[in-house]
Formats: C-alpha cells, structure tokens, sequence
C-alpha cells in the first residue's frame, strides 16, 4: 500500500472536512497533517518569507510519501484560502528549490472535498488537477464529504 499524507487545508481543525480527513486517513492508513498547525505566508516572487515560516520543512516531508491528498471545504465554488496559498507556495518549488520539486515528479496527488452539497461542481477539481500534470504527479482519486447533520459520508470518485 503506498504511504499517503493528507494535508487538510480549512478554517476549522474540528470541522467536517476534518472529520472527513480523519475518516479518510482510517481508510488509507495515512498521515494527517493540518495546515492550521502550520504557519504558510502566501506566494512571494522574491522569495523573502518570515523566518518562521513552515512551507519547505512541509514540502521535505510530503516527498517522502507516494500519495498527498489535499482536503479542502467547498468555499464560493472553490478551494479554501489556506489551501489555495499552500497550492502557490508550489510555486517556489520549481524555481528556488528545484531540487525538492523534481522529487514530486511520479507521486500521486488526490483531493478530498468537502461540502453540504452531495455532488461538488467538477470545475472544483480542475486547479489540483492542472497543479499535478504541471508537477509531473499523476492525480486521483477524488474522494468528497458530503455533510449531512452531524454526519459525513465520504465519497470516492476515479
């Protein structure tokens, strides 16, 4: 079974897509990590980020694993803030630290969604998907919460 790291990227720790990734990290055996634990200052095109930044120690740990799924509520239509910042902060893993980013090339790169909706708009997809080609990652499985009450059921799609 490949090693998966899930990375949840939402407002909440204990929110739904939380309990969807901690349902999720049950079924792969995975490791999950929340980027609310973590301090990613957004893209910078010079590269000057606060000393206390944790975006590259997270990027040294996610070579490691053969599968990253990024988990994110469904917010506007689209991946959460924090979320979206840790996606740009690629960015710098392909021109300043190119080294580390050739290491993704051949990983697998999966997403799980989360919303009240029990079917999410395709278009949601389309950002990672586009970010694992240009990265060289192969991409899927889609997997998605779906909220209803108090309960989550988790959805996979291929």
């Amino acid at each position: 079974m490949a090693k998966t790291l899930i990375i949840v990227g939402s407002a909440r720790g204990d929110g739904n897509t939380a309990a969807a990734a901690r349902e999720l990290e049950e079924r792969t055996e995975g490791k999950l990590i929340d980027l609310l634990d973590h301090r990613i200052a957004p893209y910078d095109y010079g590269n000057d980020y606060p000393d206390d930044d944790d975006f590259l120690s997270l990027a040294r740990r996610i070579v490691i694993y053969d599968r990253v799924i990024l988990a994110s509520p469904v917010y506007w239509y689209s991946m959460s803030g924090g979320m979206k910042d840790f996606l740009d902060r690629f960015t710098d893993l392909l021109t300043f630290h190119k080294d580390l980013g050739r290491r993704l090339r051949g990983k697998e790169m999966g997403v799980l969604s989360c919303s009240a909706e029990q079917k999410v708009n395709p278009g949601f997809y389309e950002p990672f998907r586009l970010s694992a080609d240009y990265l060289g990652m192969s991409y899927g499985p889609e997997y998605h919460g779906w909220v209803r009450g108090s309960r989550v059921d988790l959805q996979e799609f291929s």
